[in-house]
């Protein structure tokens, strides 16, 4: 624990909605959710109007639209998030070296290390200047917590939610935690939380005064000493700068059940093409090639293949996830297919053999695409691929809330399709609310757009945070167990 509530942890709020917000004047406001749209979609986000009416992520996306009818559900735009991602990444990392992020919208940062706060008015003053600076250059808000570990200051920046500051004092830890529910702290969910419960301990007093001995023997030697220490505030868990990926994987949900075998090894394939993707995105390669399947029954499968070394070659990723797929029977329908690499390092060793077994079997195809058919004999029916039906298609295209350009009225995002319409309303993220024109799905005037920044003119924030104090201030800490800011 230090002395000086010097680690500051950043939480973006309601991450995904709000940038739609922002984007969108008309959403401003209003409920709004993200996440998968389809029967078994899953809310990603919501924003807090949506959450007051009951909606919270991970819920299904059907039981939210029974909570909040009249939101605006919207399908995520991923590059706009890591756009903005890189925004807040990069004031972080100028009030430090050490920036652990922990998703898109989440980091830890040790103040300490980068000179910008050794007391609690400094990193009261950092803390309040990097929430000016990411409204400033995002337009969005973020809630930050600073103490003298990373846990509680985790806890922290979710007290002061939403678009606020909480600093915890060092020494006031156990007093603040003490009434909390023992589901604040780390690693203790649903389950460990029912079974503490039933023991009798809801709160974190109840933890601190049960005693380690107790808790070994509630939850195992392991867990039940790191809950012990956590109820009494102590955590020596540095920030770590770099958190290697320990794997790569993309994954998808279907609508319908898919029972065709033609069409899921397709699926496959075009999943191992998205992972590989990600991998050289990432500069890394990967020897280990793990399928995932989730059947009709909602029993899940996972096979993995070891390469002789690391790859990035699409073509041996996608095989390897293809002969994998040959071992798992999916004749009664597939709800979730998955492609992922594990084993990961930062250089490749190309598999020549499967290179050339790759050009083997693209000649091959090649002679018999082109090779007639035995004489008086018929070709063999190939089968072909379950088909998406025509509302299916639209929906790919114009995802709800994705941009569009339209050559005669601008830049504007999608409302909705169906019955061969799209629905768009125009407007800018700087621009009062627009109007809703509805075109055909295939209308050559309309097209896919990328999104528009969410701050038309950013500030020039390159000499920033030269101008925070960093020097140590007597008499100006705040009292107590901390002070919200609103």
């Amino acid at each position: 624990m230090r002395p000086a509530p010097t680690i500051l942890h950043l939480d973006m709020d309601a991450f995904y909605a709000s940038a739609e917000q922002a984007a969108k004047p008309s959403l401003r406001g209003k409920a709004v959710v993200v996440g998968g749209l389809g029967p078994r979609g899953v809310v990603a986000t919501a924003s807090y109007e949506a959450r007051r009416l009951g909606v919270h992520s991970a819920m299904p996306t059907a039981q939210a639209r029974r909570l909040a009818p009249n939101a605006a559900y919207l399908v995520p735009r991923f590059s706009l998030y890591r756009t903005v991602s890189d925004q807040v990444m990069e004031l972080l990392g100028r009030l430090s070296p050490l920036v652990e992020p922990l998703s898109l919208d989440e980091a830890f940062v040790d103040l300490e290390a980068g000179g910008t706060a050794d007391d609690s008015a400094s990193a009261r003053a950092t803390g309040e200047g990097l929430r000016a600076a990411i409204r400033a250059v995002t337009g969005l808000s973020g809630s930050v917590g600073l103490a003298g570990s990373k846990m509680l200051a985790k806890i922290a920046s979710e007290e002061a939610k939403p678009d606020g500051l909480l600093v915890i004092e060092p020494g006031t830890e156990r007093e603040l935690l003490a009434p909390m529910s023992v589901r604040i702290l780390p690693g203790v969910g649903p389950a460990t939380g029912d079974h503490l419960r039933r023991a009798g301990m809801t709160t974190v007093h109840d933890l601190a005064e049960a005693g380690e001995a107790e808790l070994v023997r509630l939850v195992g030697k392991a867990h039940g000493h790191g809950l012990h220490r956590m109820a009494l505030g102590l955590d020596d868990r540095p920030v770590v700068a770099e958190r290697d990926a320990k794997s790569v994987s993309v994954e998808d949900t279907f609508d319908v059940d898919l029972h065709d075998r033609v069409r899921v090894r397709a699926e496959v394939e075009r999943l191992a093409v998205r992972c590989v993707e990600r991998l050289r995105a990432a500069d890394r390669s990967g020897r280990t090639v793990v399928l995932k399947v989730r059947r009709y029954d909602f029993s899940t499968l996972t096979r993995s293949e070891t390469l002789r070394g690391p790859t990035d070659d699409p073509t041996v990723v996608r095989e390897a996830a293809g002969r994998l797929l040959e071992s798992v029977d999916t004749t009664g329908g597939v709800r979730l297919l998955g492609v992922g690499v594990t084993g990961l390092a930062d250089y490749t060793q190309e598999d020549l053999f499967a290179q050339a077994a790759d050009a083997r079997e693209l000649a091959q195809r090649d002679r018999e695409h082109h090779a007639p058919a035995a004489e008086g004999g018929a070709e063999e029916p190939v089968p072909e691929p379950e088909a998406d039906s025509a509302e299916q298609l639209a929906a790919r295209r114009w995802p709800a809330g994705h941009d569009v350009h339209h050559e005669e009225h601008g830049h504007g995002w999608v409302q909705g399709s169906g019955i061969g319409r799209v629905t768009v309303r125009f407007e800018e993220p700087w621009s009062a609310p627009g109007r809703v024109l509805t075109f055909r799905i295939d209308d050559p005037l309309l097209r896919p757009a990328d999104p528009l920044p969410l701050v038309r003119e950013s500030p020039d924030y390159s000499s920033w945070p030269a101008s925070l104090p960093k020097s140590r201030s007597s008499g100006a800490a705040a009292s107590g167990g901390g002070e919200s800011s609103p």
